[in-house]
């Protein structure tokens, strides 16, 4: 199971325990095609519980809502896929904003961003087994490859490094991919596996 899947169990399981919540999913994609401001106005609709745009015109405006809003409140936030220190300036500055018994899940792959952070725990990549498996029950709904598909799963799992994210990625790819006419070829094209 990757980050993002440990976030978001963790997230449904407590989320109900708080007044205010939110997962931020992708922030990485979505801070780089929308801007940070559109990742500030989605938290602030998803706490506030409302669907209306919040018209975060500029960062520093959107920072500054967000702490008035957070200020003394518990809250739960996960900020999914982090990759640059000003996503968390500008969407969670300081534990100050929160109020007692928060509790704010930051995913990413830069350990360096969470130098402030009580508890870190590191995912670990799947060995080559458990990667094959994963990959086997995404793709052929079984624990292993169908016959005709071992060195092509064995190949996309390598390729994958055990990273459960990636396997899900490609099996979805592979299935689309079936779906259309000389799969077999565009596969081989599209995985391009070394």
């Amino acid at each position: 199971m990757g980050k993002t899947s440990i976030a978001k169990v963790i997230y449904n399981k407590f989320s109900h325990e708080f007044e205010y919540m939110s997962f931020l999913e992708n922030v990485r994609e979505v801070g780089n095609t929308m801007g940070l401001h559109h990742l500030q106005n989605q938290l602030l609709c998803d706490l506030l519980q409302v669907e209306r745009n919040q018209n975060v015109s500029n960062v520093g405006q959107g920072a500054n809502m967000i702490k008035n809003i957070l200020r003394f409140k518990r809250v739960f936030i996960v900020l999914d896929d982090i990759d640059d220190s000003d996503q968390l300036e500008y969407l969670l500055r300081n534990r100050d904003w929160l109020g007692r018994g928060s509790r704010v899940i930051i995913t990413t792959r830069n350990k360096h961003l969470l130098h402030e952070m009580d508890d870190i725990y590191e995912v670990e990549e799947l060995n080559f087994e458990q990667a094959h498996e994963l990959f086997s029950l995404f793709a052929f709904r079984q624990n292993l490859p169908k016959q005709d598909f071992i060195h092509l799963s064995d190949r996309v799992v390598y390729y994958c490094h055990g990273l459960p994210l990636a396997l899900k990625v490609l099996v979805n790819l592979l299935v689309i991919l079936q779906n259309g006419a000389d799969c077999g070829i565009r596969v081989m094209c599209v995985v391009h596996l070394e």
